[in-house]
């Protein structure tokens, strides 16, 4: 049975070169194709598989990933995209992408990451994977180091963590943006990270939540 793909690309030559490539092989089939998230929101079925491109007009493929989760939960998402900085890929890994790979990939790379996801892997370029590597190994414990987080720093850790807006956080906290924001700024100077991407992943990997 071949893999369903779906791709969310707005550059239309490079969609097409996608279609064309996917199809001219029997075991994969190209469900549909769209220029934006909101097209495909609205007229986009379930697939196997979905190549999303990271940089969209209107809503960006990093904003996107929530939605498409909730509409379809087993689908797997591929960001295809020429950006390969931490920030994108962090925050594409938070936002639930199962895999992140570079435009520029080979069409084999590209076809061979659709398998990895279906199959249930994770589909990194190298670059990217030995970015994610150094960032997520395990640092030698240190007695007696704790985060020196205060209670309302965990609390603001732990929304974070779990996606929130810092505009959602000072409404639950009944607090101004500005005091949330100062908060933000504690918490990465303590944990000693520079984005918010950083900061969920240090705080899994320290289990500060």
């Amino acid at each position: 049975m071949a893999i369903t793909v779906g791709i969310v690309e707005d550059h239309s030559e490079f969609r097409q070169s996608l279609v064309y490539l996917i199809s001219s092989f029997t075991d994969y089939t190209v469900a549909w194709s769209c220029s934006s998230v909101e097209d495909a929101l609205e007229t986009a079925t379930d697939t196997d598989v979905m190549l999303l491109d990271i940089s969209l007009p209107g809503m960006t493929g990093l904003e996107a990933i929530p939605l498409f989760r909730q509409k379809f939960p087993l689908q797997k998402i591929i960001m295809l995209t020429i950006l390969e900085d931490d920030h994108h890929i962090f925050e594409a890994i938070k936002n639930g992408a199962d895999g992140y790979i570079l435009k520029k990939s080979s069409p084999n790379k590209i076809l061979d990451a659709i398998q990895q996801v279906y199959e249930g892997g994770a589909a990194l370029t190298p670059m990217v994977a030995k970015q994610v590597m150094a960032f997520l190994k395990p640092e030698p414990a240190r007695p007696g180091s704790p985060s020196g987080l205060t209670p309302r720093e965990k609390e603001i850790l732990s929304h974070i963590t779990n996606g929130l807006t810092n505009e959602i956080i000072a409404d639950r906290l009944f607090i101004s943006v500005q005091t949330v924001r100062n908060h933000i700024k504690n918490i990465y100077e303590k944990l000693q990270v520079h984005s918010r991407a950083q900061v969920v992943a240090k705080a899994f990997k320290d289990k500060l939540v």
